[in-house]
């Protein structure tokens, strides 16, 4: 059977009168204060702190130095533009195509050239002269820029043109040769 909570209390006058025994409050605060200390809060040294900050200042100020000796001010940096350089091409339409015949045989017999284990070594010989004959080329395309074209300068361009051709022809001689003698041996 179902009462209503309203009605028991109504009935039931004796928790309205109760109050708390004397000095339970102060028994109360007592437990509490054993069981939950109050913290005491730390006093600032000023000290600690003024000797942290001075260390930050003087890191702070040694980085700077470091920095800045690694970039001074007064340096100047000077661009300098590269030299174009002249090639006989340039010279007149006739020594443009010579240039260009040269070069593109130079190229084309280069890249019909099958590199494998066996020539390897031969092949790097030959390239590393090409490149030499190139460097010199192209120390020649400078002396021409700076002394203006003369007739010398201007046979030892296209001389080293037809000599990295004849390189080029002497390499694939040797190929065939190398494959010939390898194909007999097998």
């Amino acid at each position: 059977m179902a009462k209503d909570i309203r009605d028991m209390f109504k009935a039931d006058n004796t928790l309205q009168n109760d109050s708390m025994p004397n000095g339970h409050e102060a028994r109360f605060l007592s437990k509490l204060e054993t069981a939950m200390p109050e913290k005491k809060t730390k006093k600032i040294n000023w000290l600690s702190i003024a000797a942290s900050v001075i260390v930050l200042l003087g890191l702070s100020f040694g980085a700077i130095q470091f920095f800045n000796s690694q970039n001074p001010k007064n340096t100047t940096v000077v661009e300098v533009d590269p030299i174009e350089t002249k090639t006989i091409g340039d010279i007149s339409p006739d020594l443009k195509k010579v240039e260009d015949y040269y070069l593109a045989n130079i190229n084309l017999e280069l890249s019909k050239v099958k590199l494998t284990p066996e020539n390897k070594d031969l092949f790097d010989g030959y390239i590393k002269r090409l490149d030499e004959l190139k460097a010199e080329y192209n120390r020649l395309n400078v002396e021409l820029t700076k002394q203006g074209p003369d007739e010398l300068t201007v046979d030892a361009l296209i001389s080293n043109l037809k000599l990295r051709l004849n390189l080029m022809h002497r390499l694939k001689e040797q190929l065939k040769d190398l494959n010939s003698v390898n194909e007999n041996q097998i």
